[in-house]
């Protein structure tokens, strides 16, 4: 049994060859294969390191044959100049030439013609120019061109420069309509793709140029301060966020979509002390953002404070500014800003003063001019140029002066006759700080208004604009658009550009053509055909509306026809027709009985009859005494014309 059971095993251990093949188990008795993986990792890096030498001699050699044609043809051309110059008389030989010319390129590595070559072209009138041709590139341009095109382009912008008109965009204009009331509040974001427009009708608009189309509608309308009409709107200094100021006493910050992000609270009315309060107790004025610090923004209200403000922190105002009178009394702030390097806080005040504190000092007022505009006057705008050493203000005085705060006591220059009826009605510098833009108002048919242009240095009215015939309130021209808007009295923001001068903004939507309505399409079943589809699973199709109309008329539900009187006992909350129980008895015959019984008598002898012929109740009794019943005779109304007034009936 034991060298049985070694066969077995010699079996099962060594297969036979041919069996294993032929059932497939060929890979039994061979040995697993081992990998060694840093060998394999050093074989491969030094497959990539030949490969990349490889390549890289092949690109040198590429360069190296380049180099040689272009030498090359350089040489062929320097001989062909050299021979025409030296003409036939010349002794100098091929190879000397070739010789030169290497040496010459050997020190000045050029590429390209030589030179000589473009002397040659150019000709000899131009030689004695060689230090004006060195830096021209290209074929030769006609004589006198060159200059004459210079001394174009620096007499067109010495023109420019001597007048400062033709920098005033308004070849061009569009008209955004708002609404019907005046357009309070203009906004721009700093990139100048989206504008927001808001008005006396509490409502907010939104204007995307990048998105509208020739028929210049708004994207989105929102009334954010619900019945409070809008006084200012400004986009933050990153133009994320929106600063909304409205006549209710809270600021409300949105952000691009018109989405609340924050509301400053309301302060205490019963306190006297306005610092102790947390925000504004009356109602708001003005508001802007800081032009450095993105979360902060500045507030004035009729509480007589100008009040900073955290977008991170709705529960308190930062500080507070408390404008006074020559007698120390509180004066209220009708307008505010900031100076360009936010440093400095500006507020233009009901008394006529402008009183600038620095940002860090709440106290006292680091500049202040007690006789800026007339007192009792609402200051509309105030605003720095963009070098922030001058100040503009606008005035309910019909003045506009612009003031250099270092000598705050005396104007640089004034404008007046320049009605303002608004208590937000705007000036603005131009980019180059050299043009200050206000608008005028009009009484209702009194013309026009218009948007006036100064010149900064000596405030000589440069030019005017007839924007419409309505009060031009908003004014904003914006530095990288160089474009100008305006919001006006009935409900207009207008938008002036030029399309050589403007950049963007109205450009964007004017070239678009308006999006073709859609027509009201009629609604019609829609019917899936399937041709093999048995017959049982067909809908039947309705050759003519006739057909179904009667089909609907038919139906109680789709004729819309009153239901019929209940028959029987009531149910579902109806009475019944005929009473089945007492009480619908008794309202159907004896509520609902409406006899006449005005005349008693006639009701009484109604059934006289029916009593003599079958006496029940009365005359049985007199039967004896009175067989015969006897009633009194209807006696005629006598005549009363006769009868003396005071017996006359009185009806």
């Amino acid at each position: 049994m034991e060298p049985a059971a070694e066969g077995d095993a010699e079996m099962l251990g060594t297969p036979d060859p041919q069996l294993a093949a032929t059932m497939g188990f060929s890979g039994f008795g061979k040995k697993a294969r081992t990998f060694d993986l840093e060998a394999m990792f050093e074989q491969t890096r030094r497959t990539a390191v030949e490969r990349s030498r490889k390549v890289l001699e092949a690109r040198e050699r590429e360069k190296e044959e380049q180099a040689e044609k272009e030498f090359r043809i350089s040489c062929t051309d320097s001989s062909v100049s050299a021979s025409s110059t030296t003409g036939p008389g010349s002794t100098l030989t091929k190879r000397e030439a070739v010789c030169s010319e290497s040496e010459d390129s050997s020190d000045e590595a050029l590429s390209g013609p030589s030179m000589q070559s473009q002397s040659s072209a150019k000709g000899p009138a131009e030689d004695t120019d060689d230090d004006d041709d060195e830096e021209f590139i290209g074929p030769p341009l006609p004589p006198g061109f060159k200059d004459s095109d210079d001394d174009n382009d620096n007499d067109d912008t010495e023109e420019e420069d001597n007048n400062p008109v033709k920098k005033i965009p308004d070849s061009h204009e569009i008209t955004l309509q708002h609404g019907t009331k005046t357009v309070s509040a203009l906004g721009l974001d700093p990139s100048g793709a989206r504008l927001i427009t808001g008005g006396y009708d509490y409502d907010v608009k939104f204007w995307d140029f990048a998105g509208m189309d020739a028929s210049l509608q708004a994207f989105r309308s929102l009334q954010p301060c619900e019945c409070h009409q809008i006084k200012s709107l400004q986009y933050s200094s990153t133009g994320d966020v929106i600063l909304v100021v409205s006549g209710n006493s809270q600021a409300k910050v949105l952000d691009r979509d018109g989405f609340p992000v924050m509301e400053c609270i309301k302060g205490d009315q019963y306190i006297v002390d306005m610092t102790n309060t947390k925000g504004h107790t009356a109602m708001l004025n003005s508001g802007c953002w800081h032009p450095k610090i993105k979360e902060e923004f500045l507030t004035c209200s009729n509480d007589g404070t100008v009040r900073t403000w955290d977008v991170n922190n709705e529960k308190k105002h930062k500080s507070v500014f408390k404008p006074r009178s020559v007698q120390g009394k509180r004066v209220i702030p009708t307008t505010c800003t900031y100076s360009r390097d936010g440093k400095l806080i500006a507020a233009g005040c009901q008394d006529g003063s402008i009183q600038i504190w620095d940002r860090n000092m709440t106290v006292h007022t680091k500049f202040h001019c007690r006789q800026a505009h007339a007192s009792g006057t609402d200051t509309s705008c105030l605003t720095f140029s963009y070098d922030g050493t001058v100040l503009a203000s606008r005035g309910g005085d019909d003045t506009l002066k612009i003031w250099d705060i270092r000598q705050f006591k005396k104007p640089l220059n004034s404008a007046d006759g320049l009605p303002s009826f608004f208590p937000m009605t705007d000036c603005c510098f131009s980019p180059d700080d050299k043009i200050l833009v206000t608008g005028t108002s009009v009484k209702k048919g009194g013309g026009s208004g218009k948007l006036f242009f100064f010149y900064r240095e000596t405030f000589q009215k440069l030019y005017e604009i007839e924007v419409t015939d309505a009060s031009v309130v908003r004014c904003l021209w914006h530095p990288k658009l160089n474009q100008i808007m305006v919001g006006t009295g009935n409900g207009l923001a207008k938008v002036y550009y030029d399309p050589v001068k403007s950049q963007r903004g109205a450009k964007l939507c004017v070239v678009k053509t308006k999006r073709k309505e859609r027509q009201a399409e009629t609604l019609t079943q829609d019917y899936i055909i399937t041709p093999h589809a048995l017959p049982m699973f067909r809908e039947p199709r309705q050759r003519s509306t006739r057909k179904q109309l009667e089909k609907d008329r038919l139906d109680p539900l789709k004729s819309h026809k009153p239901e019929p009187p209940v028959a029987g006992a009531g149910r579902g909350g109806r009475v019944g027709t005929h009473g089945v129980t007492l009480s619908s008895y008794i309202v159907k015959n004896i509520a609902l009985d409406k006899t006449d019984d005005s005349n008693p008598r006639e009701a009484i002898l109604r059934h006289a009859k029916e009593a003599e012929e079958n006496p029940y109740w009365v005359a049985p009794a007199y039967a004896k005494t009175q067989p015969k019943t006897v009633f009194a005779e209807v006696e005629q109304e006598d005549d009363e014309t006769d009868k003396p007034e005071w017996k006359k009936r009185k009806i």
